[in-house]
């Protein structure tokens, strides 16, 4: 089936169920009304990640590290033989692969254990885990505020096209930030819930998700302490506090610690360039991402829609008020936006996804504003009916252009077809490809090694010696002195996607 012809019937599909969770709210039957919310979301991301391809930055990444742990769970590996010289600060080429925290990468081996080697498999845990912040997206709004702001903010958190498009691996940082920002999300529910319900469990449970979230991309995760202390303060007393606060740090500790003393220990050189490496971040522009300190501000009217400042401004304007008044609710969705804004703007690295954690609090404030702005009296009635439909209009909107359900996309290119074909047909030999325009992704779909350049005539004898058979794949870039080496085979790749 054409993508366009499945993006029609999603789109037919969303709309239907979207249609009847309105309904369902009207009637006042708001757990109804979540359930197709969250299956309306989960329909999308199905759809989206329905690309039986790797994506270039950085799902291709991730999936060959995942697809080597099954093989070797205790040696993060990208090549798993390193045939060719490696420089081990190369995260895109190297042997031990510490490049990112384990959570994420041994989650989607044990989905490709469970359901096979394959990119749907590899996508499972992330359509998952982003369903869950959905649902307790919902839980917060509803805790601080009331039940209809949840459900609006769940809503527009269903439908965000950059969350979609990066829980199926279509853009840079895809399902580590997705781990990120849906485990803080869920741990920030769990944390809240157990002052709310009076509930130790909760809290532990809380603390555990919380030290996940640090092991899919590090400390930021830590956001959620100062915000369960607001909702505490008021509510628990200041020695119930102290220790709960003991009590977070002594689980936190013992999830994140035992992994970072692990590659320490077995990979020193590697993990201590790693975390040299993740503070560059905040000092120099690595790559392209070099970016202006409003660089996040500025792609928040892209991600969240537009008119996205009014309830910003709103929030913060209201928040000053209740703090006045000792109520901290506003607060907290203040400081679960602003502190990660303004961390990451300072940082001189930048990308997209790096505030994704804060997602479901700007949900919950968007939807917050719209009920405040539709409950107001105004002298301008069309403006306001205006902005309201604009703050729910401009994120679908955003959303249909991010998934594409009527474009004609590529989602089973043939390169992959010859790839898989050519593991199936492969002899008992080991195998290694050169002149690959597609290593990374030739080392996933198969047990080939596979590099993008090749060696000089000597390095190639070398390795035939050692009993490798040596395919070159022709695509178009061979050069006429190879054809000489009687021990090379070609194969044509890369071709077929031309």
């Amino acid at each position: 089936m054409e993508n366009n012809t499945l993006g029609i019937l999603t789109f037919l599909v969303v709309i239907a169920v979207y249609t009847i969770a309105f309904k369902m709210y009207k009637k006042e039957q708001y757990s109804s009304a979540l359930y197709l919310i969250m299956l309306g979301g989960l329909v999308l991301r199905i759809f989206t990640a329905l690309d039986f391809h790797l994506h270039p930055w950085d799902e291709r990444y991730h999936a060959l590290v995942a697809k080597n742990l099954l093989d070797n769970p205790f040696k993060p590996m990208l090549y798993k033989v390193p045939l060719l010289d490696h420089d081990f600060k190369n995260w895109s080429n190297n042997h031990i692969w510490v490049h990112k925290q384990p959570f994420p990468l041994y989650s989607m081996a044990a989905s490709m254990w469970l359901f096979g080697k394959n990119e749907i498999a590899l996508r499972i845990p992330s359509l998952i885990l982003c369903t869950l912040a959905i649902f307790t997206t919902f839980k917060i709004g509803k805790i601080l505020f009331t039940t209809r702001v949840g459900l609006l903010a769940a809503f527009l958190f269903s439908i965000n096209g950059l969350i979609i498009e990066q829980t199926a691996g279509r853009v840079a940082t895809d399902h580590i930030d997705v781990f990120f920002f849906s485990l803080i999300t869920i741990a920030s529910y769990f944390l809240i819930n157990s002052v709310n319900k009076s509930s130790r469990l909760s809290f532990i449970v809380g603390a555990i998700i919380t030290g996940l979230a640090i092991l899919s991309k590090w400390l930021p995760a830590l956001i959620v302490l100062p915000l369960w202390l607001l909702y505490a303060l008021n509510r628990l007393p200041w020695r119930e506090i102290i220790a709960q606060i003991f009590i977070f740090i002594g689980v936190v500790v013992l999830i994140v610690l035992p992994w970072q003393l692990y590659i320490l220990h077995y990979f020193p050189r590697e993990a201590a360039w790693e975390y040299a490496y993740n503070k560059k971040h905040f000092f120099e522009a690595l790559g392209p991402h070099g970016q202006p300190f409003y660089y996040h501000f500025a792609k928040m009217r892209i991600i969240f829609g537009e008119l996205i400042y009014l309830p910003m401004i709103w929030l913060i304007i209201m928040a000053f008020k209740d703090f006045k008044q000792h109520s901290y609710s506003k607060i907290i969705l203040t400081t679960w936006i602003l502190v990660p804004y303004l961390f990451f703007s300072f940082a001189v690295t930048k990308m997209q996804g790096y505030i994704l954690l804060c997602a479901a609090p700007i949900f919950i404030t968007t939807a917050l504003f719209f009920f405040y702005l539709k409950a107001m009296s105004t002298r301008f009635p069309q403006l306001r009916n205006l902005v309201l439909v604009l703050l729910i209009f401009l994120p679908i909107r955003y959303s249909i252009e991010r998934i594409k359900p009527f474009s004609k996309l590529e989602r089973n290119p043939d390169w992959v077809s010859t790839l898989k074909q050519l593991d199936l047909n492969q002899h008992t030999n080991k195998i290694v490809i050169f002149n690959c325009k597609y290593p990374i992704e030739t080392m996933f779909y198969t047990d080939f090694i596979a590099y993008e350049t090749m060696p000089d005539t000597d390095k190639l004898k070398e390795i035939h010696a050692n009993g490798y058979d040596i395919w070159v794949d022709n695509n178009g870039e061979v050069k006429d002195e190879w054809y000489a080496l009687d021990f090379l085979k070609f194969v044509a790749i890369s071709q077929s996607n031309k």
